[in-house]
């Protein structure tokens, strides 16, 4: 039997959805559109300040990354992204590109790298509009990416890193710019990212103890068996993968308390709980759904069905 065969839960699904967009910024105006600021959805309230004299939300903190995760949630429960404000969302995202293709994830100013890339490619694909952002200098920073070593930094020229290989290839991905298992399909290669690279190095990640590390000379961690796992399976590559020491490691990583740690024996944490479980699922594991690896979210959330 499956550990997940028994696994429940129930969520008001309409309350979360209320809660949520509560955090989208809008414009007070068309004109607002221009004047630089991004009108996507703030990750908490302590990013929106009332202002002394009618308590009405006027500061503007809305970032990439909780905007991509408003959606996703948005989508877990069913909610129509159609009812929401996409335009204002996705004209004023094409401020934070900057000409180099990468993207800041606020308007004020900030680090930029494919984190943010990846967040406002997943932003355009879940709304199905990919007026927020110029797809081809998008391409082009992520190949500028790749390193030597063929794994992916979060900026040109920096270390290669698991989740930066997962954001450069599942960017690709959502962009069209590389389709199913492109391992074995020669014309998927026109987005001249080295793939056979990126495979060889993305083997290297697995390591004695059956789990999965971010970078070279680092302990295997619970969330990078999702990192890396989600990136070969875009590529068609998870036969690759050991997957009964995989399996095993992970285990290692599930609390007695519920949930997962990020190393053997640690304390569990939603982030690694959640990544523990995707991971799983990648694995084929009975009991959870199979996943849109491009998206991180299960198939029938991503799908709507």
């Amino acid at each position: 039997m499956s550990p997940f065969d028994s696994l429940s839960l129930k969520v008001h699904k309409d309350a979360v959805a209320g809660w949520v967009l509560s955090f989208q910024a809008h414009p007070r105006s068309k004109s607002d559109l221009g004047n630089g600021q991004f009108y996507g959805f703030h990750g908490s309230r302590s990013s929106q300040f009332p202002s002394k004299d009618n308590a009405i939300f006027i500061q503007n903190g809305s970032h990439l990354a909780s905007t991509y995760c408003a959606l996703a949630i948005l989508k877990i429960v069913g909610y129509n992204l159609s009812n929401i404000d996409s335009a204002s969302m996705l004209t004023s995202m094409r401020s934070l590109q900057q000409s180099d293709g990468s993207f800041m994830p606020i308007h004020i100013g900030a680090e930029r790298d494919l984190r943010f890339l990846y967040c406002a490619a997943a932003i355009c694909f879940m709304l199905n509009n990919w007026n927020g952002m110029d797809r081809e200098k998008a391409k082009e920073y992520i190949l500028n990416c790749q390193s030597y070593d063929g794994g992916f930094g979060l900026t040109p020229g920096s270390e290669s890193h698991g989740g930066a290989a997962y954001c450069a290839i599942a960017s690709l991905r959502l962009m069209g710019f590389i389709g199913d298992d492109c391992l074995s399909n020669a014309s998927a290669l026109s987005s001249k990212a080295n793939i056979q690279s990126l495979l060889d190095w993305s083997l290297q990640r697995q390591v004695a103890d059956g789990g999965i590390q971010g970078r070279p000379n680092k302990a295997s961690d619970t969330c990078y068996a999702f990192w890396i796992g989600a990136t070969m399976g875009t590529l068609g590559a998870n036969k690759f993968i050991d997957e009964r020491g995989l399996r095993s490691f992970l285990l290692t990583c599930q609390s007695e308390y519920g949930g997962f740690g990020k190393f053997p024996k640690e304390l569990p944490d939603l982030y690694h709980s959640y990544y523990g479980l995707a991971a799983f699922s990648i694995l084929g594991e009975a009991g959870l759904k199979p996943l849109c690896l491009e998206l991180g979210l299960t198939e029938g959330a991503a799908t709507g069905l």
